[in-house]
């Protein structure tokens, strides 16, 4: 029955939407109804889907990028305390500054490609992977650690086998949020300055008044959002499925 949740959810959404347009009689160009909006998605299929597989192919790098980054980044403060003080105020320095206030500066530097889309949303994902996994790592029990350095295990074995595995809930947790925040650093690129990608399209489209369109992009963004959330909370929950089995809301 889960899977059934999140569309009888949407559903909810879309007639209440409908209700509201044509109760209040809202005009067409300031909020189409959803049925409008669904009729110019698959009228426009061919451009949406070709502008939708740019922003999905900026989204998955940035996705990749921030984790490897992020992921590097923890693991060197977890393990080396005089590097800590180099990649600590880069970390906090990633957060202070307002990423959308990069946003032109990247597009200077790198053109209006794929890259400074890409490098956008790695820059919001790389805090909340490098804090979650980090904490992780920091977190681990010392009994543990301290058992295996009484076996004669390794820094690599206690890695690989005790630290990493410990950590997986809270990289968890961190990549759970950079799923969901990442789509907001390709956008944002595209808006800035870009030739392609649903930003680009919703852009063009507000331009010439074709709200239907605008919306309709914008839904497929939506959906395309939750997809890669979900996808890699299934992935996630597998790779930790020993916590799943103690947490009660999952089998739900």
């Amino acid at each position: 029955m889960s899977f059934l949740r999140p569309i009888i959810v949407l559903g909810g959404l879309l007639a209440i939407w409908q209700t509201a347009v044509s109760a209040f009689e809202i005009a067409p160009f300031i909020l189409p109804g959803p049925l409008s909006v669904i009729s110019v998605a698959f009228e426009r299929t061919d451009i949406i889907a070709r502008h939708a597989l740019v922003t999905l192919s900026e989204i998955l790098l940035g996705l990749l990028f921030g984790t490897l980054f992020g992921s590097a980044s923890a693991l060197v403060m977890a393990y080396f305390r005089g590097a800590r003080a180099w990649v600590l105020p880069v970390l906090v320095v990633s957060q202070a500054v307002p990423v959308f206030a990069l946003a032109p500066v990247l597009v200077l530097w790198f053109g209006y490609g794929m890259a400074p889309k890409v490098a956008m949303a790695t820059l919001i994902i790389y805090f909340p992977v490098t804090a979650a996994f980090y904490d992780g790592l920091r977190r681990t029990e010392v009994g543990w650690i301290d058992l295996a350095r009484t076996m004669g295990a390794s820094k690599a074995a206690i890695l690989y086998h005790i630290r990493l595995p410990a950590a997986l809930p809270a990289f968890s947790s961190g990549l759970r949020v950079a799923a969901a925040v990442a789509p907001i650093g390709a956008v944002v690129g595209e808006w800035v300055g870009s030739s392609a990608g649903l930003g680009y399209y919703m852009l063009l489209m507000n331009g010439r008044v074709q709200t239907a369109a605008m919306f309709a992009a914008l839904f497929v963004l939506a959906l395309m959002a939750v997809a890669i959330y979900f996808v890699i909370d299934r992935i996630l929950r597998r790779l930790i499925d020993w916590q799943n089995e103690l947490d009660p809301a999952v089998h739900d």
